[in-house]
């Protein structure tokens, strides 16, 4: 007892002169701490519906055979493991602008698009921020209600004064365009950076019609927005890369809207841990983009000084090699055919038991990996304390965890919650 008393007395001392006694315990990671809650649970039925990762029909993780092919020649040609330029891979950025923009684009022809490769999505938006909060200072960041939870995280910690804009309608579960239209128009100020999810917004999955699109373009254009694009479902979101690049495309050649673009290539590629990215700004002529260039390597350098090569060099040899490509659109369209076929699974399952008595078509009305289900936060916390269904308390669903073998279970879970 006194060797045990003494041991936690030095404990307390120790604390007490440590530099960091100060320091509180963060609060966990909302995501993580479902997936970690879900894979304690001894329930055989349980569901994970948190996570934003592709599953297959049985659950597992996909390995697109496109990738493979890719990272085998890659081995065979026993390519070093040398540094990357500081703005990267050359062939992944060549290749990455053309996906996004299209071959055809006016701006990539132009030589104004100026890209750098980033550590995937994230990386793209936290380079973007920084380089707002240095060269278009005071001017205010306005995000979707809601948006992707790390977009306020990223940007605060850009020192950047982040702002809302309506997006989403809770009574209808779609798109609110009117009063979207009407907070461009009227409460951001003249030249704010608007961010926009380029297809399949997270976490709702409501995206604006192509007339939409149009329409807030010309809005964008008349206040002089910004507009910062995060696409990080292209081709993920329809199954067709043109069609889920059509507001991007739109912006930028048919209307010459100031632009920075975030890609990632975790969704539609399914390399989410080789942290695969692409930062793109539209600028006015080639020299500005030169010195645009020049700014966004000196930002980066101190950050992570290059970027990993890995994955860039697969998306590389995958989009310059017309067999490849063509196979990996086939891959990438039947990942999202299989999203689209779970949610009109579980609509008509759950309009079959007029689950809650109401109307479940927004779930097929939505598109890409997540659906805002209108679940409230008590139906959450009841799916995951009865039926061993995980998600977060907004209601939004991974699609993505569901397969043919739960979907039914899902849906049962979902009618007796909507019951009590």
């Amino acid at each position: 007892p006194l060797a045990v008393g003494g041991a936690a007395a030095r404990r307390a001392a120790s604390a007490s002169t440590s530099v960091f006694a100060h320091i509180e315990q963060g609060p966990p990671d909302a995501i993580l701490g479902i997936s970690a809650a879900y894979r304690q649970d001894s329930n055989p039925n349980k569901i994970n519906l948190g996570v934003g990762a592709y599953r297959d029909d049985d659950g597992k993780p996909l390995v697109l055979r496109c990738v493979r092919t890719a990272q085998q020649r890659l081995i065979d040609q026993d390519v070093d493991m040398e540094y990357a330029p500081i703005e990267g891979v050359p062939a992944f950025r060549d290749a990455a602008t053309k996906l996004g923009y299209g071959a055809q684009s006016r701006a990539l022809a132009d030589g104004r698009v100026t890209p750098i490769q980033t550590l995937s999505g994230t990386g793209a938006l936290r380079v973007a921020g920084e380089f707002i909060s240095r060269f278009l200072p005071n001017r205010p960041l306005y995000l979707p209600t809601p948006s992707w939870g790390n977009h306020r995280n990223i940007f605060t910690d850009c020192h950047l004064d982040v702002q809302q804009y309506a997006y989403y309608d809770a009574n209808t579960c779609g798109f609110d365009f009117d009063a979207c239209a009407n907070d461009l128009k009227n409460k951001a100020p003249k030249g704010a950076v608007v961010l926009m999810h380029a297809c399949a917004h997270n976490p709702t999955g409501v995206d604006p019609s192509a007339e939409q699109w149009r329409e807030l373009a010309q809005i964008a254009k008349q206040q002089q927005h910004i507009v910062l694009f995060d696409m990080a479902y292209q081709g993920f979101a329809s199954g067709d890369t043109e069609h889920d690049a059509f507001a991007l495309r739109h912006f930028v050649d048919d209307c010459d809207i100031p632009a920075l673009v975030c890609q990632s290539f975790a969704k539609n590629f399914g390399l989410y841990g080789q942290r695969t990215g692409l930062l793109s700004i539209v600028t006015r002529d080639s020299d500005e983009s030169a010195r645009v260039l020049s700014q966004l390597q000196i930002l980066a350098r101190p950050m992570y000084s290059n970027p990993p090569v890995h994955g860039a060099r697969i998306v590389a040899t995958v989009l310059n090699d017309a067999e490849l490509e063509q196979q990996w659109r086939g891959e990438v369209t039947a990942m999202a055919q299989r999203i689209i076929a779970m949610r009109a699974a579980l609509r008509e399952l759950l309009e079959q038991r007029n689950a809650g008595g109401r109307t479940w078509n927004h779930i097929t009305e939505q598109i890409g990996m997540f659906c805002y289900s209108g679940l409230s936060p008590e139906h959450v916390d009841a799916l995951r304390a009865d039926h061993s269904v995980y998600l977060t308390r907004d209601g939004r669903i991974s699609i993505a965890g569901i397969s043919s073998h739960n979907v039914e279970y899902l849906a049962n879970a979902i009618a007796a919650v909507l019951k009590q």
